[in-house]
């Protein structure tokens, strides 16, 4: 059997208002927010004794999810380097589609993200950029020429 879709991606973080203001700033809607935490936690993550507040933001087509957590026990754990390059190990962004990049960038600007290079042009195909946002947050942006 294969599998169905890809349901969501979680993204650890230490100031849950910040990062969800973030995305629904790029366009994403939320769409819970909430406790997690009790033993069915506890067996699926393979840690115990955890509290944590979770949200679940949606992209507008419905398909696509990013779900955040906040641990307050135990405390999260931060990876180093704190801002990786994108050659490092590991998932390191995630891209979305955007309409306008310049209005998405100049917005999520004033959520502070910063451009990881520089917004460039793909042949006459796309126009692309990295931003990274709240807690060093990788994120792609493509906007599809037309």
């Amino acid at each position: 059997m294969a599998i169905q879709r890809m349901d969501n991606v979680l993204i650890v973080v230490e100031d849950l208002d910040a990062v969800i203001a973030f995305f629904v700033e790029l366009g994403m809607e939320l769409e819970g927010r909430g406790p997690a935490e009790g033993r069915w936690v506890e067996s699926v993550i393979g840690i115990d004794d955890v509290r944590q507040e979770v949200a679940m933001l949606r992209t507008p087509d419905g398909h696509g999810k990013v779900e955040l957590a906040m641990f307050h026990t135990p405390e999260a754990i931060t990876a180093e380097p704190k801002n990786a390059p994108a050659n490092t190990l590991g998932i390191r962004r995630i891209m979305f589609a955007v309409d306008d990049i310049e209005d998405v960038v100049t917005r999520l600007r004033n959520h502070g993200a910063e451009l990881v290079g520089e917004l460039t042009q793909y042949e006459d195909i796309y126009r692309l950029c990295y931003v990274r946002g709240p807690e060093g947050i990788l994120v792609g942006l493509a906007e599809q020429l037309r």
